[in-house]
């Protein structure tokens, strides 16, 4: 059930970036488990059931700068994850699929397509195949399907017009109906999809005068099955900013009737495993429910072989290791493995962390030595402290500029030196503004 009040106070909140938050992503099966990607390079994963009403330590590290590097494919412009969270697939700014091991951050396939340049990408799961949308390098508006276990080359490549607004894709797994939306358009294109060619078949479009700058999508639970709508969304109108309920209606003869081909058992509102059962390698598809009114939902029971005992792990890292050991969990060679990748991924060096200050005010619920991720400096919020950075910085580029006039000064002695050890001399012939020296 959804909230039945109006309530602008947050129940959580998350202290982990250190600039603006791009996105979030709810994982589709795990319970309480969150991503979230910031301009500060770094993606995390949360779990918001922990004790506090402000964490500011994440259970995971999915990507962040290494040795002050920000690299173009750790700032992300979309996420997706598949049917059962063991796969994400992420857009990033220098326009490219990537599917990543969310536990791990390990980088699986990386999309070297030069015809296609991606802005928004999700999972199609029951075709298994990816669905981004971007622009082709003649700018034109484009919608492309991948192989998610190789993106060398797009299964599929579709242009559509030479509009500039980014295409928001929502897919309906249930009817196979594709919906794109452009930012600043006023109309919602609807195709159905399909797994051998033409992949992708136009249905229609819905028009209107006032264009969206974003929108929000009605979960399946929530709509009107007697009106035979299987899509609902809510438009941000940019001009008189009003929130636009848009309903996609199937018509049918008979209204206020069950239609069962349009309503097959769908994804529900109940998690299927816990954050430490994913965390250990646990993939669970999401718990079906039946939208046909008056049907009980009983959700299924954890079968024995995937039943797992956990106990909480306390804050002392030696506790971990001998908990691990103590316990017999399905998951301990899998997660030992997770925790050395991230280990030599991100290796915890003191020079490292020269411009970390470590955060003592939370403790997480788990104390992994690679989900310990330091704090960054929070930026100034008085005068002081801004001209306080800024002479700083300003220290920190005169002593830069005087590094490279010494490797200049370098660079000269050694072309003297080996000028003067040069058994015949080399004429060299400079261009310059007045002609050749």
């Amino acid at each position: 059930m959804g909230s039945s009040r109006t309530s602008a106070k947050a129940r959580k909140t998350l202290a982990g970036h250190s600039r603006r938050v791009s996105l979030i992503e709810w994982h589709p099966t795990a319970e309480n488990l969150l991503l979230s990607s910031a301009y500060d390079y770094k993606v995390l994963l949360w779990d918001v059931s922990q004790v506090g009403a402000v964490l500011r330590c994440p259970i995971r590290v999915v990507l962040r700068p290494i040795y002050h590097r920000y690299p173009s494919e750790a700032l992300l412009l979309s996420v997706s994850f598949n049917a059962d969270g063991s796969r994400l697939v992420v857009t990033s700014k220098d326009r490219r699929v990537r599917v990543l091991d969310p536990r791990t951050g390990k980088i699986l396939q990386v999309s070297r397509s030069k015809s296609h340049r991606a802005n928004k990408v999700l999972y199609v799961n029951n075709f298994q195949m990816l669905l981004s949308t971007g622009s082709s390098p003649w700018n034109h508006r484009q919608i492309v399907l991948w192989d998610p276990e190789d993106l060398s080359k797009p299964v599929h490549e579709e242009d559509l017009d030479g509009s500039a607004g980014v295409l928001f894709p929502f897919y309906d797994p249930d009817t196979h109906i594709l919906y794109l939306a452009g930012k600043g358009d006023g109309s919602v294109r609807c195709y159905e999809l399909s797994a051998a060619k033409p992949f992708i078949s136009f249905l229609t479009d819905c028009r209107s005068l006032l264009p969206h700058k974003g929108l929000g999508v009605m979960p399946k639970h929530g709509l009107d099955v007697g009106r035979c709508e299987v899509f609902r969304f809510y438009r941000l109108i940019a001009v008189k900013d009003l929130v636009e309920p848009l309903s996609m209606i199937v018509p049918r003869k008979e209204s206020g009737i069950f239609q069962e081909d349009l309503y097959p058992m769908t994804a529900g509102n109940q998690a299927a495993m816990t954050a430490e059962e994913w965390l250990l390698g646990v993939n669970r598809g999401p718990v079906l429910m039946s939208l046909k009114p008056g049907t009980a939902n009983p959700y299924p029971e954890s079968s024995a072989d995937e039943e797992v005992n956990f106990m909480k792990i306390q804050m002392d890292p030696p506790a971990v290791a001998a908990t691990l050991k103590e316990v017999d969990l399905p998951g301990k060679a899998f997660l030992h493995e997770q925790l050395a990748y991230q280990d030599a991924k991100y290796p915890q060096e003191p020079g490292d962390l020269v411009d970390w200050q470590p955060d003592d005010t939370q403790i997480p619920l788990w104390t992994y030595p690679h989900c310990q991720e330091p704090a960054e400096r929070p930026p100034p919020t008085t005068e002081a402290e801004l001209l306080f950075e800024f002479y700083r910085q300003q220290n920190q580029i005169r002593e830069l500029r005087e590094e490279l006039d010494q490797k200049d000064m370098k660079i000269s002695k050694l072309e003297m030196q080996i000028k003067k050890h040069l058994p015949h001399p080399i004429s060299i012939q400079h261009e310059g503004r007045h002609g050749t020296c």
